[in-house]
């Protein structure tokens, strides 16, 4: 399988590089950046209430005075399929002033 040449692409193909089974459904983890924990908060609450089933983890960052929103969606790791979720959090973290700062599977 090839992918387009950016990071989405670039993370998806050394994951099949090393292994990974792209075609099975699995937790891909979205991560959003805040300045403040009242706004990460806020962005949680808000996803609890979209989205019940989905799992959000709200806690610091290594990088001091910065807040991380975690969310969890259980999904097929589809090149389309997860720059649009990436695009939709985005939009969710700009209501709340942060930003989408990339995903991962959690293998």
């Amino acid at each position: 399988m090839t992918f387009p040449n950016d990071d989405t692409g670039q993370v998806l193909t050394e994951m099949q590089n090393a292994g990974i089974d792209l075609s099975i459904i699995h937790p891909v983890v979205f991560f959003q950046l805040f300045e403040k924990e009242e706004q990460a908060r806020a962005m949680a609450s808000y996803l609890k209430q979209k989205a019940p089933d989905m799992q959000v983890k709200v806690h610091p960052d290594q990088t001091p005075n910065v807040w991380d929103v975690d969310c969890t969606v259980n999904m097929l790791p589809d090149y389309d399929a997860i720059t649009a979720q990436e695009a939709q959090f985005e939009q969710i973290a700009a209501k709340f002033e942060g930003y989408n700062d990339g995903w991962g599977i959690e293998v």
